[in-house]
């Protein structure tokens, strides 16, 4: 069921599709996941200042976000095994083409595994060369506690994104501050062994590719 993400955030542009995946199509998706964890494994990278990621992460079609002492950036290859990315997974490019309204497929997938104390900042998807480009979220596993704010600063509100649920930036919420306070452990048993996976699509093509 689609529902306005305004409601829930007060930020236009914002859209929120709780239950987006019934119960047996996030089994499905999970194994495509874990597919392409087996050819591109789980890492934990650093920020450009050095500091582990509480998260694990991982990526899927032609670019893959990454992060280490010398920047963020977009690339093709895997920084541990120096392979190409797997392909995205068929049930989300069908996703995309459902719910994010935009021209072109996604070229880049962010697979973050939340696990334990793990919770990532405030901060802002603007690695991307077209900013106007939607960015598409899915939600596999114990619930997380999602914080969301407007772009040029103010007060964020919190909201619950448990297993199955979908969110995009969109329009004037493409830029918001977002970010994950926590995850409820125990809330969900999709994911073996507990935790959160996180699914980010976007368009990164154009930006500097190392």
């Amino acid at each position: 069921m689609e529902t306005s993400g305004q409601l829930e955030t007060g930020l236009q542009g914002f859209r929120y599709w709780p239950g987006a995946l019934e119960p047996l199509d996030q089994i499905r998706l999970l194994a495509e996941v874990r597919a392409v964890v087996a050819e591109a494994p789980l890492y934990r990278p650093e920020t450009p200042g050095g500091r582990p990621f509480s998260v694990q992460m991982t990526n899927c079609g032609p670019l893959g976000w990454v992060s280490d002492r010398t920047g963020y950036r977009y690339q093709p290859l895997h920084p541990a095994t120096g392979r190409p990315w797997p392909a995205i997974p068929p049930m989300l490019l069908a996703l995309w083409d459902r719910l994010a309204g935009a021209d072109a497929p996604p070229d880049a997938c962010l697979v973050n595994l939340y696990r334990g104390p793990a919770r990532m900042g405030l901060h802002q998807d603007r690695d991307e060369a077209d900013l106007t480009a939607p960015v598409l979220s899915v939600s596999l596993g114990d619930t997380a506690v999602f914080r969301i704010g407007a772009a040029d600063g103010g007060p964020t509100r919190s909201l619950r994104l448990a297993s199955g649920d979908v969110c995009a930036l969109t329009g004037a919420a493409r830029l918001a501050r977002h970010g994950v306070d926590r995850v409820i452990a125990g809330s969900s048993s999709c994911v073996p062994g507990g935790g959160r996976i996180n699914l980010t699509l976007r368009r990164a093509a154009g930006f500097r590719v190392s």
